[in-house]
């Protein structure tokens, strides 16, 4: 593999159109405002990655923290690891998380992009797995009943094993009713989850939980406040079905406060908050230590690669919010995100695509 030195990084903002909208307990995701990266180097490899902003008020300012680490990092080794302690030192004072986590988080995913494609393997190869299949779950917006019927039959029909619906509706009666409609029409054999999306006071989502026991569910997803790990850890306890949390920890502090706490079950790790790939190596080795199973959070395309060299891997989500900019999304076929045998993470833009939705 050559050594990689980085000449410039690039970041384009685009705002996707969601068909349909992303819809929780705590609110609509109408579009998807996303962060294109381009890592661009002297010998000519560019890696990509992107960033989920979540609103499009922060866009601005994440593309614009990517460009000044691209001017701190200019004629570096792109070598991961380095960067990362590089980068941390840099930000002590101001702290990594919120929009400079993310960027940096980003900016950590397109050097490793670069670095398999450098290398001719996929991302998967190079941190020493094989590529292979990974299993995915249908991830859905909050639904009435019959519309979450409808989304169940629609999963089933696609292959999926498994599929996660949004609650959180003003009484149990209505979770209730979505559950079981998610129920009847995927079969017994389809696992189903929940998300409270932390929408449940911590009295509220303990009495809900007692409830939901009886559903057969294979996890129930922040029931309250995600920063609130005594508050979780009094869920977990007062609840038989796993409780499921990960998606906002901010890096590996936040995670080692939920392990001790005791304030979930399962682990979720979402790329872009816990660190990049450099961040994810270092959680999955918690989540070994801790003895818990690792699901991922958005970002399919590179979760595929990271999830399949993770001890105790438990379940993808599939939910592709960049797909429309992408030229080769994940695909499911069976129930799984098939890698494909190709260098780098698979993450490439449709140019065209990314004209169409620039914010910027």
């Amino acid at each position: 593999m050559e050594k990689l030195t980085i000449h410039s990084l690039v970041a384009r903002a685009v705002l996707v159109p969601l068909d349909p909208p992303l819809t929780t307990a705590s609110g609509v995701v109408a579009a998807a405002p996303l962060v294109l990266i381009d890592l661009k180097t002297e010998e000519g490899v560019t890696g990509c990655a992107y960033v989920f902003c979540y609103s499009p008020v922060v866009m601005g300012p994440i593309a614009e923290t990517l460009r000044n680490i691209g001017d701190l990092v200019k004629g570096a080794a792109v070598a991961p690891q380095d960067l990362d302690r590089l980068l941390r030192a840099r930000f002590r004072l101001l702290g990594v998380q919120g929009l400079v986590g993310m960027a940096m988080a980003g900016f950590d995913m397109a050097a490793w992009d670069a670095l398999a494609k450098a290398a001719g393997l996929p991302l998967v190869s190079l941190l020493g797995g094989t590529v292979c299949a990974v299993p995915v779950y249908d991830s859905h917006s909050m639904l009435a009943a019959d519309q979450a019927a409808a989304a169940a039959a629609e999963s089933h029909a696609k292959g999926f094993g498994a599929i996660k619906v949004k609650i959180g509706h003003p009484g149990i009666a209505e979770d209730l009713a979505v559950i079981r409609a998610t129920r009847d029409a995927a079969g017994p054999d389809m696992a189903i989850m929940v998300d409270y999306n932390q929408s449940l006071s911590v009295p509220e989502a303990m009495a809900r939980a007692r409830i939901l026991d009886d559903e057969g569910l294979a996890w129930i997803e922040e029931p309250t406040i995600a920063e609130d790990f005594a508050g979780h850890a009094k869920i977990a306890d007062a609840a038989r079905t796993a409780v499921q949390l990960g998606e906002n920890w901010w890096g590996l502090p936040d995670m080692q406060k939920a392990i001790a706490a005791g304030a979930s079950d399962l682990a979720m790790i979402d790329v872009m908050k816990i660190g990049g790939v450099t961040g994810w190596m270092k959680a999955a080795a918690l989540a070994e230590g801790a003895g818990l199973p690792v699901s991922s959070h958005l970002w399919p395309e590179v979760s595929a690669h990271l999830l399949a060299v993770t001890p105790g891997a438990h379940l993808l989500e599939y939910l592709d919010l960049a797909a429309p900019v992408l030229q080769q999304p994940a695909q499911v076929q069976g129930g799984k995100v098939v890698i494909r045998d190709e260098p780098g993470s698979g993450v490439a833009w449709d140019e065209a695509a990314v004209s169409r939705y620039a914010a910027d």
